[in-house]
């Protein structure tokens, strides 16, 4: 998500793998803007990274989420498969939450 991202000046000292993605993504839904010491809590679910590196990673993915909404960046074709489907319909959900956040 985040951290595929290819402008340079996004580019992060560490790397992150889809299973810290997701539990980063989960860590959002769980850990809201009023949760106390949030960035501590996203970064011991998601582990292996300081509460500055997935405090980062979440400025990044709002970034991302301002260039797409603003038309920036293309949406792309998925194929109409029922595992795609769901994926879809996952990521929009997040992408939802993360809007109200």
């Amino acid at each position: 998500m985040a951290s595929t991202s290819l402008s340079s000046t996004r580019s992060s000292s560490s790397s992150w793998t889809p299973t810290q993605n997701k539990q980063f993504e989960r860590a959002l839904a769980l850990y809201d803007r009023d949760t106390p010491d949030r960035w501590q809590n996203v970064a011991k679910a998601v582990g292996g990274k300081s509460p500055e590196e997935v405090k980062r990673h979440y400025e990044i993915l709002i970034q991302d989420l301002h260039h797409i909404e603003s038309g920036q960046v293309p949406i792309p074709n998925y194929k109409n498969t029922m595992s795609g489907v769901r994926g879809v319909a996952s990521e929009q959900r997040i992408l939802k939450t993360l809007r109200f956040q």
